[in-house]
């Protein structure tokens, strides 16, 4: 039986975990619940598990987990303010079954210092897919990861094309039922560039080895290549619980957590080179990546101040992605890698961007 604190337990994350979790009382049981503000659906959920530990905010998520004994921790909080939580569950030593991948991109070397061999399990499809699909081969066996993009409601169209792209298209993700921001992002495939930054940080994988291909039916969800021309791919029909059920038991499979593809019927997959006029983001993810320190920090944080800009109506849909290049090349990072230092770059590049907004 695996004791389970789940952080972000009312968004879609959160919720499939506890979905997963209904299902398999012989398997798991939830020690800790905590939201960002749903103070209703979280006592809702506290009540249905028996659970006694509850915490609104990441502050209080990130104590918490420091006060409550758990196997595992699944942390599916929405961005860079789950950095505190994933750390403190590090330093418990519990598994960290990982969906908040803004926590690992900006936090970078302190995560991964944080963390022991195989302590951080991902939760992100992608990576819950490529670490699978390492089971395959030794690390100096690996060529190249290939992470999949559903290329998201914009696949095809010109860089042109998409500067009358309203809030609403934007969040018309064909696949994936996800929040405003990472809806957003994957539209923008600002969710992509991130996802190579989290690769580069789980598997130690070079940038110049990770490469994206734009797959529309996201039945693949990512691949490895090997030296001797192999590739090892992960196929599962798009289900969220699959990866979360991985998170929570790794490396055991649950049964019956997912409903496998159906052989018995044509298949049709397809997959395209990435467009990197009318999707610069991934790109620009990669330059953050290499550059290390507080360059990734501050390139979602800009982008979190983009995409809310863009919702309200401030700055066009193309705005987003350019608005956080001009803030990324604007930074100049200054001392020692430190959560203080972190944060200080995160202020910096929202100012940054707001005064971009204002004068767009």
């Amino acid at each position: 039986m695996r004791r389970v604190i789940i952080l972000g337990s009312t968004g879609s994350i959160g919720t499939q975990a506890l979905d997963v979790i209904a299902a398999n009382p012989d398997r798991f049981t939830v020690v800790g619940l905590t939201a960002g503000s749903n103070a209703d659906e979280l006592a809702a959920q506290a009540e249905r598990f028996r659970v006694a530990e509850t915490a609104l905010g990441a502050d209080d998520s990130e104590r918490l987990v420091r006060g409550v004994e758990a196997d595992v921790v699944l942390n599916g909080i929405t961005g860079s303010v789950g950095l505190g939580p994933t750390l403190a569950a590090l330093e418990t030593g519990a598994s960290l079954a990982l969906a908040n991948k803004e926590s690992l991109i900006v936090g970078g070397a302190l995560v991964k210092a944080a963390a022991a061999p195989g302590q951080i399990v991902p939760v992100d499809s992608e990576h819950s897919a490529l670490a699978q699909a390492l089971r395959s081969g030794t690390a100096g066996e690996v060529q190249r990861l290939v992470l999949t993009a559903s290329g998201g409601p914009f696949r095809g169209r010109s860089r042109a094309s998409l500067a009358d792209v309203t809030p609403g298209e934007a969040l018309a993700h064909p696949t994936w039922d996800m929040g405003l921001v990472v809806t957003t992002n994957s539209s923008t495939l600002v969710n992509k560039g991130l996802e190579i930054i989290e690769a580069h940080l789980l598997f130690d994988v070079p940038y110049d080895r990770i490469e994206v291909t734009v797959h529309p039916q996201s039945v693949i969800h990512s691949m490895v290549e090997f030296v001797d021309g192999s590739t090892i791919a992960q196929a599962s029909p798009p289900d969220m619980r699959l990866p979360i059920s991985l998170g929570l038991d790794w490396p055991n499979r649950v049964p019956g957590v997912g409903v496998p593809l159906d052989w018995s019927a044509a298949h049709s997959w397809t997959f395209e080179p990435l467009d990197s006029d009318a999707f610069p983001a991934v790109a620009l993810a990669k330059r953050v990546g290499e550059e290390g320190g507080t360059y990734p920090a501050v390139f979602n944080a800009a982008n979190e101040q983009a995409v809310a800009a863009f919702h309200a109506g401030a700055i066009g849909y193309l705005d987003i992605v350019d608005t956080v290049e001009r803030v990324v090349d604007a930074h100049r990072p200054d001392g020692e890698l430190t959560r203080e230092s972190l944060a200080e770059a995160e202020r910096w590049a929202r100012d940054a961007a707001d005064r971009l907004i204002a004068a767009a």
